[in-house]
């Protein structure tokens, strides 16, 4: 079997494959990306952008209907065969061909089958009809598998054939009912889709929704869904499934059950790392892989974990982010250069640790970055949580003529600095860069005075911010 060298070689060709294999060539290393599905990967295909492209025309439309003179206009109901043939649209009909031509114009080589490890630097891939080649690394090699949909042990569960986000995500017809098992992200997201084509949903979370945010942002995006018919059922679990005539019964640990259609499991991530051949380097398959901060995996030199596989941060943005350190650190050690690997250092991921920003596309919208109020306090950071009703703004007024959110800045009192913060409402995820850039910039209060927002926007809430935690006396 002929062995073929190149620099990097990066397994999995998603967004963030896409972006080290980028860097890395424009470093002027020879790159090979390796694809066993759709170049471009879970976001393109099945998360991020039919996702969002499923949830816009509802909050479009929503969004007319709450404001006077806009409303009138609105004559008819949301066309779900119209939602459907936008979002194949945005996949492209899951057709990767005009990613594929990106890969090539970047000087990317893509091969395309399932690649496995088979020694130190070296992966063998095996494509459709079985044909094998074997590729070898001079200098590194970049795991950019991401994560798949956690299915977890419930009896009965597998033999009714629940829906993962992949299917919520690309599904053709539309079901009449549909439960979600999972109250975080993905599963309050596709209920407020599936609610909007006018399905009959019912939430089932463990704990609350969007636990891993502020409290309020869970408790304003259950009220909206039960607000728009949707059942929204906290603090209980499946215990056991079956299959029926019309769909599938799912018991409850309250001892109640629910019926549907169809059931959408949205518990979790597990990393693929399964069938990657990592035991042939000393790793363990399916666990995620640990890493510094430039990405490299601890205690292997040549080896890079880049995206959702490493468990930093679940997010593309932030895989992205993450892709364009470790191309770059690649590039530094294959030349020889000097590793930038100090805090917020040119080859190191040091926003993933406590600036992370996430957008939650409900109908409010959550937009947060870095610590909540709860897990500063945890972090053992002196905070001031300042909470504030996006409502009394000018510009949520103009906005729309009810306009319902909230948002919240947390400061560390010590520094005065700001450390995180949340917004909940409509169109508040374009509030979150600003904040995503005071975190990240360390920008003391002081100078954030200085920053004059726009009137009438929403953004004005950063001045009442500023005026309800007190502005220094002068010296």
């Amino acid at each position: 079997m002929a062995h073929t060298e190149f620099d990097v070689i990066v397994i999995g060709a998603g967004a963030v494959g896409e972006n080290v294999a980028d860097r890395a060539v424009q470093g002027g290393l020879r790159t090979a990306i390796v694809e066993a599905e759709l170049v471009g990967g879970e976001c393109s295909y099945w998360a991020c952008m039919p996702s969002k492209a499923l949830l816009r025309s509802a909050a479009a439309l929503r969004a007319a209907r709450a404001v006077d003179g806009a409303k009138q206009a609105v004559t008819g109901e949301l066309d779900v065969t119209g939602v459907l043939r936008r979002r194949d649209a945005m996949t492209h009909d899951w057709d990767d061909s005009s990613q594929a031509d990106w890969v090539a114009d970047a000087g990317i080589e893509l091969i395309r089958g399932h690649a496995r490890f088979t020694g130190e630097r070296t992966v063998t891939v095996t494509d459709a009809d079985g044909v094998e080649q074997t590729l070898v690394a001079r200098h590194a090699v970049a795991v950019c598998t991401g994560s798949a949909a956690l299915l977890p042990d419930i009896p009965g569960l597998a033999e009714i054939e629940p829906w993962t986000s992949r299917d919520a995500t690309s599904a053709s017809e539309i079901p009449p009912s549909l439960v979600v098992l999972g109250g975080g992200v993905v599963g309050a997201e596709m209920a407020t889709a599936y609610a909007g084509f006018g399905t009959e949903v019912t939430v089932i979370a463990r704990s609350t929704l969007l636990s891993g945010a502020e409290p309020f942002a869970g408790d304003m995006v259950a009220e909206a869904l039960t607000a728009r018919g949707v059942t929204v059922r906290t603090g209980t679990e499946v215990t056991a499934a079956r299959r029926t005539d019309d769909g599938a019964v799912l018991e409850l640990s309250d001892g109640s059950r629910v019926e549907a259609a169809r059931v959408l499991v949205a518990t979790g991530r597990v990393p693929r790392t399964g069938d990657l051949g990592l035991e042939s380097i000393g790793l363990e398959p399916d666990t995620w892989l640990t890493t510094d901060d430039t990405l490299r995996v601890n205690g292997v030199d040549w080896l890079y974990a880049v995206g959702d596989v490493n468990h930093r941060a679940l997010l593309t943005h932030q895989g992205k982010y993450q892709a364009r350190a470790a191309g770059d650190a690649m590039v530094a050690r294959a030349s020889g250069a000097a590793v930038d690997d100090e805090p917020w250092g040119t080859h190191v991921a040091t926003a993933d640790h406590a600036a992370v920003p996430q957008v939650t596309f409900t109908d409010p919208e959550v937009a947060s970055v870095g610590f909540t109020a709860e897990a500063a306090r945890k972090a053992g950071i002196a905070v001031r949580a300042i909470d504030y009703d996006l409502a009394w703004v000018a510009g949520s007024a103009t906005h729309s003529d009810d306009y319902r959110g909230t948002a919240r800045a947390v400061i560390d009192t010590d520094r005065g600095v700001l450390v995180g913060a949340t917004f909940v409402g409509a169109d508040v995820a374009e509030l979150l860069h600003a904040a995503t850039i005071a975190i990240v910039g360390e920008v003391p209060l002081e100078r954030l005075w200085h920053a004059v927002p726009a009137y009438p926007t929403i953004s004005e809430v950063w001045l009442r911010f500023l005026e309800e935690y007190g502005r220094p006396a002068s010296p």
